[in-house]
């Protein structure tokens, strides 16, 4: 159960930072500053963040129009169940 717990944890770190990153991308663009780049946003929520990618792009209504951050941010989502199942079924 260990290697499940790290992985959670992991989840919810990078979870947070996707969040934080999709609030201050939303921010800086209703400012009119420089940007965060869209392939840091989509790959944070695809290497263990789309929960917090999903949370932040529906929280502060950013990216939602852009197709391709629904289904990355969903692949990634569906990715991170299958790691986590994986993790349960071959411990």
């Amino acid at each position: 159960m260990p290697m499940l717990k790290y992985y959670l944890t992991a989840l919810a770190v990078m979870s947070l930072v996707a969040f934080v990153l999709y609030g201050l991308d939303k921010a800086k663009a209703k400012a009119g500053k420089w940007r965060i780049k869209e392939v840091t946003l989509l790959g944070i929520g695809l290497l263990g963040g789309a929960v917090g990618a999903l949370l932040g792009m529906y929280c502060f209504r950013h990216k939602t129009k852009h197709w391709y951050f629904r289904v990355v941010n969903w692949l990634g989502l569906l990715l991170q169940i299958g790691i986590g199942i994986a993790i349960l079924y071959f411990r």
